[in-house]
């Protein structure tokens, strides 16, 4: 049996039937989802600057929690694991439901990106058993304030050459002769 009712559950599949796109998903329910990280995997989870990371109690109630560092926070521990330093914050602890490792110096330096402003007081471990690409088409451009100002950086440089330019043409026009009156 592969991996394909990790993520369509008997409840999906019957969604999917009663909604017309079981017939979409037949092939992959048949060969399974990914669960190794792939290159391009690592490539994209280097990348991020924020996750949300979505945990459940014992019975069953559900927490959505927002996690960020610098680009890479997440890091690809070997093919089947992800894992981050997970830094103090408002002292919660809600998330640690998830594979947690404290005292463990090793791996929180290993996981720690070094000269972030932040104390790491543990490692929180994931295990892919299976992934796919989500579909973007309502996923919203975010920018970092980083990369704003990068942008920024060549809209100031336009509006100083345009003023440049204006205080120079408006000066021209100061030295021309006053036209006479009609």
């Amino acid at each position: 049996m592969n991996n394909a009712t990790r993520v369509f559950t008997p409840a999906v599949q019957q969604a999917q039937v009663e909604r017309g796109s079981s017939k979409a998903y037949e092939r992959r329910i048949a060969e399974g989802f990914p669960d190794r990280i792939t290159a391009e995997l690592a490539k994209f989870i280097a990348e991020q600057d924020t996750a949300f990371i979505a945990t459940a109690t014992a019975n069953g109630a559900p927490y959505v929690q927002h996690r960020g560092g610098p680009k890479g926070f997440i890091k690809v521990v070997d093919d089947k694991t992800l894992g981050f330093a997970d830094y103090r914050g408002n002292r919660q602890y809600i998330t640690l439901a998830n594979r947690m490792v404290e005292n463990d110096p090793a791996l929180i330096e290993r996981l720690f990106d070094q000269g972030y402003k932040a104390r790491p007081e543990r490692v929180i471990l994931f295990t892919v058993e299976a992934w796919d690409v989500n579909c973007s088409a309502h996923i919203v451009t975010r920018f970092t304030e980083e990369e704003i100002e990068e942008a920024f950086v060549a809209v100031r440089d336009k509006i100083a050459e345009l003023e440049t330019e204006n205080a120079r043409l408006r000066a021209a026009l100061a030295k021309q002769p006053a036209s006479p009156p009609e």
